[in-house]
This record gives structure tokens, C-alpha cells and sequence, in this order.
């Protein structure tokens, strides 16, 4: 029996390890899911997405230009509306920066984006630095290029660019700056910390990228996806502040979050040199975008109802990331030694458990969660293999599940870890005792 010869890459491509777990969120209805990073159900724009298309369609000229082949890089008026929301966001002036309509880029979804910007500048033993934890399923995109993906601690102010620094000195005495290629960040509400890069620490990232630019560009994929999801505190700059040649600086956003993934639409800001070979992939994978969906989008925009989405959205998020705090904070006392993230936006709430208690996927933890009826994502699941794992944490999200199923999933997780041994209130150690 011969066997199909599959390509190095898909051989290096390993199925994403959320596969199981949505599996068994959509195969048990009984199970309350704080795993998917999936959007709120309820608040989705049906209505307000039926009016536009209903416009678009019952024009018989704009109708059968939505319905028709666009353009790679996309349609024009939407991203003439991008450019300025971007300008908007960071209170940049027409002339501020070298940035015009030329730079902005549509795809399907900034998932496309992400790895068409992977397909244009990796090669197989580069090196790309991203936090630890960070989005796992770009992990799976990055293995597949075969890079080396190196891991930086990170805190609450975000990635530790000290860190940072200290890395790209220790790669570039070992001859290794020459692969560095690319710094990936969600510096915005992160997945999967919820934690925001601080605004020294933006400064500080750009200035880093600059200087340890020494034999080619270092750039930097700013995946500001969250960025429009805030519920409290002030917004910051993108990193496209710091960057006033816009020589390093990747931007990548998307409308599934604050508007609905079903639109399956996102979009960057790049470097010409870079939109440029991201252009040529993009023509070979797709023609270019939906234009029904980017026309619709359009619309949407025009008549106010995606800005006024955005502001349902955060009303609705807002809600339901207190109703899982609160919910914390009731089952978790702060003796038990459990401890989580407090995001300003987003979507998700990063939990460390006690040292000892494992939440992998294997793990007693996981084992009885699932049987109490729900279900988390592994925080190991966010880190690269062979690199700083832990194996004590775990990403909720508040995307899906509504208030109460918020509270009942997070007492069902509660009364699973009390169940594998985690104490109510935790014990003193005392001097001279082991354990």
C-alpha cells in the first residue's frame, strides 16, 4: 500500500489542542463552557446586518457589485473608514504619520492576516518572541513555518520588555539576531491573560525593535484584536504611536469581535515593503475578501449601527466579566492560595491555581470539571512546547456563557478543585512542619 506524501508543513502542523474542547462544548448541552473565545450569542447584530444587506441588495447596481469579485487588498470605501478610525483611536492628524489607504489591507478575518504575514516573512529557522502565556492557535501557525518561537515572561503591566532586552542581548552574543524576524504581542486585554501592555512598556518595545535592528528590520505584529473591548480605564496608543516612520510596526484588528465573526472580515495596517509580499500571498489564497461582507460592513458603518454595537458590546462584556469576579471571589477565598487577572477589557480572566494542583488535560482537575459540568482551557495550552510552561493555570472566558452560567460554571469549577484536594480556606505552614 502506497501512502500520500504530505508537505513538510503539514507535517509540522499539529491540530490545535482546542479541537477536544470545543468538541465537547458543543456535543454536552448540560456542559457550561468558560473555555471558547467565542462572541456573546444574544447581542449578535441580526437585525441591524439584515437592514443593511436589505439596502445593498434592493439596489440593482450596488447589489451585483456586492455580489461580485472585489479586489485583493479590499474595498476601497471601507478601508478609507478604517484608516481614519485607526487615525482616530491615536489621535493622529492626516499628515502625522506615513500612513494612507495604501497601507490597509482586508482579509478574512485577522486570523488570514496573521499567517499570510507568517507566509511573507518566515523561513524555517527564524525566530519570532512572543509573551508567555500567549494565542495559542498563532503557536500552531508559527510551527508550521517551522520557526523557533522563543517566550518572554510577562506581568501585570504586560510583556517584561526588560526581559525582552535581556533575550535579544543573549541572542545577538550567541550570533542568533540575524533569524530574529518578527515580535508578536496582544497588548490589548490579552488572550489569554486579559493583561494591557503599559505605556512605558509600548515605548520601550518599539525603541527595542529599532535598536536590535542591526543586519535587517525587526518588526513587530501588534494584534490589537481586543482593542475596541474596553470596559474601564483609559484607552492607550497603539504601537503605531511609537513607530513615526512606520518602519516596524504591524497592525492587525478585526471586526468579529466587537462586531460578529460570522462577517469572517479583518484587517492591517502594514509597512508598504510588507503589504507589498502580503498582497501577493493574499492574491494566491483568495482573490480577495467577501465584498458582500465588507459592503455590508460598510453600511453599517454609514448608518451608525456598528459604532453603536461597539457600545452594546462593552455594556454587555462589562456585565458578564463582573458577574465571573464576583463569582471568584465568592467561591476562591483569598486563603485558598487561587489567584486570577482583573482585565479592563476583552474577553477572558487568567487563573493560577495553588503550586501542585495541575490543570492540564490530563489532570485530576480537568477530570473533574468536566464531570461537574464544565469545562476551561489548560493555561499550558498558551505556552510553547519545550518553554516556560506552567502547569497550574487556566483561561476562562466570559464570551459565551451568560451571568448566571458565569456564577454556576465557576462554582462547578470550584467545587471540582475542593474536590482534588484544594483546601476552603488554606492551611498556615508551620516552621518546622514538612509539606
Amino acid at each position: 500500500m502506497t501512502s500520500v506524501r504530505l508537505s513538510e508543513r503539514a507535517r509540522h502542523t499539529d491540530e490545535q489542542p482546542i479541537t477536544y474542547f470545543l468538541k465537547q462544548a458543543m456535543e454536552n448541552p448540560h456542559l457550561i463552557s468558560l473555555a471558547a473565545g467565542f462572541v456573546d450569542q444574544a447581542s449578535l447584530p441580526a437585525a441591524e446586518a439584515k437592514a443593511a444587506l436589505d439596502e445593498i441588495l434592493s439596489d440593482p447596481v450596488v447589489s451585483k457589485t456586492a455580489l461580485q469579485y472585489g479586489t485583493t487588498q479590499g474595498y476601497a470605501p471601507l478601508r478609507e473608514k478604517i484608516l481614519n478610525h485607526l487615525r482616530s483611536l491615536d489621535h493622529f492628524g492626516p499628515g502625522d504619520r506615513p500612513i494612507s489607504v495604501e497601507n490597509v489591507v482586508i482579509g478574512n478575518g485577522s486570523q488570514q492576516l496573521l499567517y499570510i504575514i507568517g507566509e511573507a516573512l518566515l523561513d524555517k529557522g527564524d525566530i519570532v518572541i512572543a509573551e508567555g502565556p500567549s494565542y495559542f492557535v498563532y503557536h500552531g501557525a508559527l510551527q508550521s513555518f517551522g520557526v523557533r518561537t522563543l517566550q518572554v515572561p510577562m506581568d501585570e503591566d504586560g510583556m517584561d520588555t526588560n526581559a525582552l532586552e535581556e533575550m535579544l542581548v543573549q541572542l545577538e552574543r550567541a550570533g542568533d539576531l540575524p533569524r530574529v524576524k518578527m515580535i508578536y504581542t496582544v497588548d490589548y486585554f490579552q488572550n489569554p491573560s486579559g493583561r494591557t501592555l503599559s505605556l512605558q512598556r509600548r515605548e520601550h518595545l518599539v525603541e527595542l525593535a529599532r535598536r536590535f535592528s542591526k543586519t535587517h528590520t525587526i518588526l513587530i505584529l501588534e494584534d490589537a484584536a481586543y482593542r475596541e473591548l474596553r470596559y474601564d480605564g483609559d484607552d492607550l496608543p497603539s504601537l503605531l504611536a511609537f513607530d513615526p516612520e512606520h518602519k516596524h510596526v504591524m497592525l492587525t484588528m478585526t471586526f468579529s469581535k466587537p462586531l460578529a465573526p460570522g462577517f469572517k472580515t479583518g484587517y492591517g495596517l502594514l509597512p508598504k515593503e510588507v503589504l507589498a509580499a502580503v498582497l501577493r500571498f493574499k492574491g494566491n489564497h483568495d482573490f480577495g475578501s467577501s465584498n458582500l461582507s465588507q459592503m455590508t460592513i460598510d453600511r453599517m458603518w454609514d448608518n451608525g449601527s456598528y459604532h453603536r454595537h461597539v457600545e452594546l458590546l462593552r455594556n454587555v462584556y462589562r456585565s458578564k466579566r463582573d458577574a465571573m469576579l464576583d463569582a471568584l471571589k465568592t467561591e476562591f477565598p483569598a486563603l485558598t492560595g487561587v489567584r486570577w487577572t482583573i482585565p479592563h477589557g476583552g474577553l477572558y480572566v487568567w487563573l493560577t491555581m495553588p503550586e501542585g494542583m495541575e490543570t492540564g488535560p490530563e489532570s485530576p482537575l480537568m477530570k473533574a470539571a468536566l464531570a461537574e459540568g464544565t469545562l476551561y482551557v489548560p493555561g499550558s495550552f498558551c505556552y510553547v512546547k519545550g518553554s516556560m510552561a506552567k502547569n497550574n493555570e487556566i483561561r476562562l472566558s466570559f464570551g459565551v456563557a451568560n451571568e448566571g452560567q458565569i456564577r454556576t460554571g465557576i462554582a462547578r469549577l470550584a467545587t471540582a478543585a475542593r474536590g482534588v484536594g484544594l483546601p476552603r480556606v488554606a492551611m498556615p505552614k508551620l516552621a518546622g512542619c514538612r509539606g
